[in-house]
């Protein structure tokens, strides 16, 4: 098999970050400048939760790949799973490097009447997780060791790109998607990170946006991500295909089910009452979108069906998230409720059909989680903490927010596509394509 030099450059890549870990000074090499707090702060109850926490977050990852395998056609199942699973791989490692810094650092933005609003993160903050160490951060995890902080962040900065996976299954070259995975990490996810989550962060310190766990920085970002895919590589030759293994879906909802529960209750970041609201809300809105999209299917013509139940449990999922520490159960019954029956007519409506989109990616996570903004900003706990608690201006903001989260996370990742594309071609040839991407690009195939 011909080697081409996109593969030796990757080789040399890693190798390169391999070596570099080498010669990197280590974590305790760093002065005392006020960051971190002593040893002692550290909440072994809190550190034993997160822990667990980072634990299910990264089963998220091979649970989506049963999610979004089972569903593509059989020839290109492997493909579809080892997407996902690469970013384990892949964003870890950038996630060390350069990621957590990008995403966490010192805030490099503007200033406004004395006030410093962060855009990104200094590249040089924590590259290779230098100052990364065992003492907490006071402003970002004052309870927890900072690394233990740092690993459970990585494990949503892997599963957001292999979300947008699902928009271009079964057409897209794997070295290709390699490429726009780490631009895409770079470029859209760690700027809205450090915007949302950094205690100086622009959307967090100006807008006020609440974001208790992603709908924003993942599901927004990874669905006009995936809207933005679907449109430059095109439609695929033979559009409709059946489902080739739908308990591999019903596996994949439960591993993503089961692991949300670290993605939104960790995201406390202690355990504590905050932690067990997130945790009761995550599961109910779920509940209630499960059954509300089997119902509302049925009511509309369709089959009651084992993938419907799956897709709209995900999307209950997906629209709590911003808001789960914020509401309450009762009002996360009507979060999964209302978030089904939109994302449902999205996934439905023709217009939209007319794309591409292979797993409906941006109909279930980008629509989700507009969803999970909004109402978020609606409901959310607090003296003028949303728009039925006094926050009108909170509200409005939330609004201005999701205007430009969505022209950024859509734009800027057409633009990705697009360098990726001059670069590496994304899309496999038509022959490629009618053989499948498991033996085009893996040389593997199912076997049952």
């Amino acid at each position: 098999m011909k080697v081409g030099l996109k593969w030796i450059v990757s080789f040399s890549m890693i190798a390169l970050v391999a070596f570099g870990g080498l010669f990197w000074s280590p974590i305790t090499d760093f002065p005392n400048t006020g960051e971190f707090l002593s040893e002692d702060k550290i909440v072994g109850a809190d550190v034993a939760w997160v822990l667990s926490a980072a634990g299910l977050v990264l089963l998220m990852t091979p649970g989506l790949s049963f999610f979004y395998g089972g569903m593509v056609g059989r020839k290109n199942v492997i493909s579809t799973m080892l997407q996902s699973f690469i970013a384990l791989g892949v964003i870890s490692l950038l996630w060390v490097v350069v990621g957590f810094s990008l995403s966490f650092g010192d805030s490099l933005g503007f200033d406004i009447n004395g006030e410093h609003y962060g855009i990104i993160g200094n590249p040089l903050s924590y590259p290779f997780f230098s100052r990364v160490g065992v003492l907490p951060h006071k402003a970002m995890a004052s309870t927890i060791p900072f690394v233990l902080f740092a690993l459970f962040q990585m494990k949503f900065a892997v599963i957001t790109p292999a979300l947008i996976t699902g928009s271009f299954a079964e057409r897209v070259r794997f070295i290709s998607y390699l490429l726009f995975m780490v631009l895409f990490s770079i470029f859209i996810y760690a700027p809205l990170c450090h915007m949302v989550w950094h205690p100086d962060g622009l959307l967090n310190k100006y807008f006020g946006v609440k974001d208790f766990a992603g709908g924003t920085v993942v599901h927004m970002s990874a669905g006009f991500a995936a809207l933005a895919g679907a449109l430059v590589l095109g439609n695929r030759k033979n559009p409709h295909h059946e489902p080739s293994n739908i308990s591999y879906v019903l596996l994949g909802t439960g591993m993503l089910w089961f692991g949300w529960f670290g993605f939104n209750a960790g995201s406390a970041l202690s355990a504590n009452a905050t932690a067990a609201v997130a945790f009761g809300t995550t599961t109910i809105a779920s509940a209630s979108a499960m059954m509300t999209w089997i119902f509302f299917d049925r009511i509309n013509g369709r089959s009651v069906s084992a993938l419907g139940a799956c897709i709209g449990a995900v999307v209950g999922l997906v629209a709590i998230t911003p808001g789960c520490g914020f509401v309450s159960i009762p009002e996360s019954l009507f979060i999964g409720f209302i978030a089904a029956i939109v994302s449902n007519l999205m996934v439905n409506w023709k217009a939209l059909k007319k794309i591409d989109d292979t797993l409906d990616v941006f109909a279930c996570h980008g629509v989700g989680g507009i969803m999970g903004m909004i109402l978020t900003a609606i409901f959310a706990h607090g003296e003028n903490a949303s728009l039925l608690h006094g926050g009108v201006e909170v509200f409005a903001h939330h609004m201005m927010a999701l205007l430009l989260v969505s022209i950024f996370a859509f734009f800027g990742s057409l633009l990705l596509y697009k360098i990726t594309d001059s670069i590496i071609t994304l899309r496999v040839s038509e022959e490629s394509e009618d053989k499948g991407l498991d033996l085009s690009q893996h040389e593997e195939s199912l076997k049952w």
